[in-house]
């Protein structure tokens, strides 16, 4: 669907994270390097992505397309969980 000219762009943030019991490599390393730069007291360091994407359509459509986007492309189902928010 063609939104008319002017019509409000949709942006939408993506949060895709590992699920429960699944490793982090790249969050424990993240941890061991600020722990040898002197920050104590951390507990855990968890990597997360977030996709901000622009999408000119409506926000319905924009939801369906991004649910799309994960399943396709941007998350793994067996080891991400993910999360879709309009901003």
């Amino acid at each position: 669907m063609n939104l008319p000219k002017g019509a409000p762009m949709v942006v939408v943030d993506i949060r895709i994270e590992l699920k429960p019991g699944v490793a982090d490599p790249e969050g424990q390393n993240t941890k061991k390097a600020l722990e040898l730069l002197g920050f104590k007291n951390i507990r855990s360091v968890r990597s997360i992505k977030l996709f901000e994407i622009d999408l000119d359509m409506a926000e319905r459509e924009a939801i369906a397309a991004c649910e799309e986007m994960c399943k396709r492309l941007l998350a793994n189902p067996v080891i991400h969980n993910y999360k879709i928010e309009l901003k």
